[in-house]
């Protein structure tokens, strides 16, 4: 591991005498481990240089694909303390929908995904919201190979209802649905611009708490800029 902390230090690569006496490690042995690392593709050696390999890129990819989520974590976790609810972030990605990560406390717990999320876009507020920035064919594709369906009583009930609220949502609006996904739970989510891709932040509430959804949803929305940063890392995880 020394080792390859001080080929990382040297952009460039560095030959295995200058890595040895970096790391701390006798030639001879700095010489066995370079060799064991190259051959496992953590290092390769280009003009008497030692440089990462793919191996090593993995684990660096890897590491920041990691960092990255945990930033989202604390990013939702911040406006779950702050605004007192649970927070959702969800995105649009490869035709399906994708529940990024969710904050929640015992006291305020999440909606309980007892059907899957992906299916039922057209019934919460998370699905409906992303399916409202997509375009006609994308939207229809969806609909395709999830048709909405009636899941309680207060569920849209087949595609047309769905794409005439989708099409009845202002352009930056919290989409709110109350008791459509899950009996008595109410929600509503808004669009965020994350370059090209369709993505949503929501909230959830107890039913009888309706009242206060969109001016909950509301003011996330209003303070949004300082966390869209860090919400489009997660489009390449």
């Amino acid at each position: 591991m020394r080792l390859l902390e001080a080929v990382a230090a040297h952009e460039d690569g560095a030959p295995a005498k200058q890595l040895a006496r970096e790391a701390g490690v006798a030639l001879p042995t700095a010489y066995h481990l370079l060799r064991t690392l190259t051959h496992e593709g953590y290092l390769r050696k280009e003009q008497g240089l030692f440089v990462f390999g793919e191996a090593a890129e993995r684990l660096s990819s890897a590491a920041a694909q990691q960092n990255r989520r945990s930033m989202i974590t604390d990013a939702l976790r911040h406006w779950r303390d702050t605004i007192g609810v649970p927070v959702y972030f969800a995105i649009y990605r490869d035709g399906e929908i994708e529940l990024i990560d969710v904050a929640d406390t015992p006291a305020n717990p999440a909606v309980e995904e007892w059907a899957d999320f992906r299916e039922t876009g057209h019934a919460h507020a998370i699905g409906q919201c992303l399916l409202s920035q997509l375009d006609d064919r994308a939207r229809r594709d969806h609909l395709d190979r999830y048709p909405a369906r009636s899941i309680t009583p207060y569920s849209v009930r087949d595609d047309q209802s769905l794409l005439r609220k989708l099409d009845g949502a202002g352009r930056m609006e919290p989409l709110v649905e109350r008791q459509e996904y899950a009996l008595g739970t109410a929600c509503a989510a808004f669009p965020i611009t994350i370059g090209s891709t369709a993505a949503t932040l929501a909230v959830s509430l107890p039913a009888h708490q309706a009242e206060r959804l969109l001016p909950v949803a509301r003011r996330l929305q209003h303070e949004i800029g300082r966390l869209v940063a860090t919400l489009a890392f997660s489009i390449s995880i």
